[in-house]
């Protein structure tokens, strides 16, 4: 399956943008999931639109705001910490068999009181039957925290290919971690914003990149995350197809 991110900029309606990502040949989705970012307190609505154009739901990617707050032992903490709760509810009711969580910068490590959110997130995703991915950002020693501590089928990683060259580029995070792999963030380090760039039009090695994640016998979506910036000039539709192709390159790689 191909799939992409579906907040990646141009305005237009949530149902024409669901519509056109079909068209271009996508098979899923991912759902940006808050009003975060204008995207308009109506997002529990995509799941409605984005499955009546044959689109498969892969996950939610939960609010990132306010996760650097997720270990403060105080209201803010506390917020943080029952969205996510709220996101696994919301993911069970909605049929959705993933969501996405960043976890804190290591600038703001998990104590003890984070990680016994993580282990009562931990228990909530087993009981609704969720799965939750933990993305890389500049959080790597946090995320290996959350690893070696918790062993559950429903605790896994999200990987990003940009952020990890921008933040962790020596760590191989694929090796360490791709037995846990449950979705993938793929995007290109060019641009003025050194991200969510367009596979091939930035630095990344994509063939060793993609070598990389064969080698952890991966079989999902192959899933872009791009923005339009930069390609404001295309039409969506043109930005879309150009999408599509480059992520049938990449999946056909892991053939090839």
């Amino acid at each position: 399956m191909l799939g992409i991110y579906d907040w990646f900029g141009y305005d237009v309606s949530i149902k024409d943008r669901y519509k056109l990502i079909k068209e271009a040949g996508f098979d899923t989705v991912m759902l940006w999931w808050s009003e975060g970012f204008g995207r308009g307190t109506d997002y529990r609505n995509s799941v409605e639109y984005a499955r009546n154009t044959g689109l498969f739901i892969e996950n939610i990617h939960t609010p990132v705001q306010e996760q650097n707050n997720f270990s403060l032992n105080n209201l803010d903490g506390e917020r943080v910490f029952q969205c996510y709760l709220q996101c696994i509810k919301d993911c069970s009711e909605f049929h959705i068999p993933t969501m996405v969580i960043h976890l804190p910068s290591d600038r703001y490590p998990i104590n003890k009181l984070g990680m016994e959110r993580v282990k009562k997130i931990t228990n909530q995703a087993e009981e609704f039957n969720v799965k939750v991915a933990f993305e890389n950002l500049e959080n790597i020693h946090n995320l290996a925290y959350v690893f070696n501590t918790v062993n559950s089928k429903k605790i896994g990683f999200c990987y990003d290919s940009c952020h990890h060259a921008n933040y962790a580029s020596e760590d191989d995070l694929l090796g360490k971690y791709g037995n846990r792999l449950l979705a993938l963030h793929l995007h290109d380090n060019g641009g003025q914003r050194n991200q969510h760039q367009l596979p091939f039009d930035g630095n990344l090695d994509w063939s060793r990149l993609m070598q990389k994640i064969v080698l952890t016998g991966y079989k999902g979506a192959i899933t872009l995350e791009p923005m339009n910036w930069g390609y404001e000039k295309l039409s969506m539709e043109e930005f879309l197809g150009r999408a599509y192709k480059k992520a049938k390159e990449l999946d056909d790689s892991r053939t090839n």
